[in-house]
């Protein structure tokens, strides 16, 4: 059978998204890759074909709790029921029933840290892993070094698991991201579209203060059409900005965050994904798997730490192809909140030494780590990274992250074409933009929301009294055009 006649008959599609054939055919042809496809491409399309049409168990690596049960809820939707999560808020006997009874399973969904789990790795070396799968693939490089270690471990889990064909899956990673997600999983064929969402107008507003921002804020979504999402570097503001634009605007605004109750989150994102709110005032937590293709803009109100992350995060309007809009509210200074994010996340060269000092006076029993920054300096330890590599590893991080930044600030200030820059800064070179008013602001501004086609409709009550109901009516219906 044809892979579109395949797909026609499973999945009711009568054409494969850009990538995704090339990326199957890959697949079926036993080839193991990174697939580098720009978010909306149905990255999850490929792995799930791949398993129904190769009749094969996989095994799908995940970052987030909600980003594998939005994954599988929408699995077993389209009637594939045999997909399970093991997450953590499973009970203890719910995951040992489902680990014991694994074998039913054909798509099966993990953090990276559950595989640390002795009696899921002996089941899973039982049971025939077909494909193996690591979805946001970019964590290996970016979250690995920083709070989640166990990424830095899927090379041996992939080699525990025999080697199976494996397909490592991102929307955006530069040059040195491939090279370390390709050294970890032992990848030697990568697949790359273009990171370029020509239906995503790039706009940076310079702000000279935080009141300015929050009325410059107000008054983009205010104009607007919606959804939109809003992002945040800090929890507090994205509270604080929620209740403020409830307060100052007509529009349903709501906060989401790793502060709130799983309920509360899963409340939020229902009620986005159904249209029953028009922001949400999010952290970058938000997002990833969100199945939801009409965001018409995503706002960042604080500076991202890198461009890969930016890319990811204004990935998520304009799924449906249609024209979106991302918006950058820079204030100078901003990225020192990057910055002290930095600092306090990645241990220092003093917090090693005295981890290990410790550890030699405990006579190398476990010691209690109290600090997040002690408990990770535990894990590398086991993972059997010396103090002086410790060291080392982290301090070329922390210039890695410097570097990132200075792109970011360079990105929001540069008086040149925004999309070049980001396309350059993703080694595509030789892709040349054709700037128009519909790809981003120069030294401009201002956004021509109106000719995009992103402004707001009038509602009847917001239109002039002075006119009768007949130019009412065809101003709204465009009677007559």
């Amino acid at each position: 059978m044809s892979l579109e006649k395949f797909l026609q008959d499973n999945y009711g599609f009568s054409n494969f998204r850009p990538g995704q054939k090339e990326v199957i055919e890959t697949l079926v042809a036993q080839t193991s890759l990174l697939a580098i496809l720009p978010t909306g491409n149905g990255k999850s399309l490929c792995y799930q074909f791949i398993g129904k049409y190769l009749h094969i168990r996989t095994l799908i690596i995940s970052p987030l709790l909600s980003l594998m049960q939005d994954q599988v809820s929408q699995m077993h939707f389209q009637g594939e029921k045999k997909s399970i999560a093991i997450t953590s808020e499973l009970s203890f006997e719910d995951k040992k029933k489902i680990i014991k009874n694994l074998d039913e399973y054909m798509y099966i969904f993990v953090a990276p840290e559950m595989l640390q789990r002795p009696d899921l790795k002996e089941k899973l070396q039982k049971i025939a892993i077909g494909l193996l799968v690591i979805d946001e693939a970019h964590c290996i490089s970016q979250w690995g070094p920083d709070f989640r270690p166990d990424y830095l471990d899927l090379g041996n889990i992939k080699k525990m698991l025999a080697n199976p064909l494996t397909l490592a899956l991102t929307a955006t990673a530069t040059p040195t991201v491939q090279k370390d997600i390709c050294q970890q999983l032992g990848l030697k064929k990568v697949y790359h579209r273009s990171v370029d969402r020509p239906n995503i107008y790039l706009g940076v507003l310079i702000v000279n203060d935080a009141l300015e921002k929050k009325e410059e804020l107000l008054k983009l979504v205010e104009k607007l059409c919606g959804p939109g999402l809003i992002y945040f570097s800090s929890k507090k503001m994205a509270d604080d900005v929620s209740i403020w634009l409830n307060e100052k605007s007509q529009l349903r605004v709501a906060a989401y965050h790793a502060n709130l109750a799983l309920s509360e989150r899963y409340k939020v994102q229902r009620q986005f994904i159904n249209d029953e709110l028009d922001i949400v005032c999010a952290t970058s937590a938000f997002g990833m798997g969100i199945n939801k293709a009409n965001i018409r803009y995503v706002i960042h109100y604080h500076l991202p730490a890198d461009l890969g992350s930016y890319l990811q995060e204004i990935g998520r309007a304009g799924r449906d192809d249609k024209q979106s809009c991302a918006i950058l509210l820079y204030q100078k200074g901003d990225e020192n909140i990057q910055r002290r994010l930095a600092e306090n996340t990645l241990p220092s060269e003093r917090e090693v030494k005295q981890y290990f000092m410790i550890k030699q006076r405990e006579n190398h029993k476990v010691i209690d780590a109290v600090t997040e920054q002690a408990l990770l300096i535990d894990k590398f330890k086991k993972m059997g990274f010396t103090q002086e590599k410790l060291v080392s590893f982290w301090q070329r991080r922390k210039e890695e992250k410097r570097q990132a930044l200075l792109a970011m600030i360079k990105y929001a200030t540069t008086k040149a074409c925004k999309r070049q820059f980001i396309l350059n800064y993703f080694s595509e070179e030789t892709q040349v933009v054709h700037n128009d008013t519909n790809c981003c602001n120069l030294n401009d501004e201002t956004f021509p929301l109106k000719n995009l086609g992103l402004f707001r409709k009038k509602m009847i009550d917001q239109v002039d009294n002075r006119k009768d109901y007949h130019e009412i009516l065809k101003e709204l219906f465009n009677v007559g055009n």
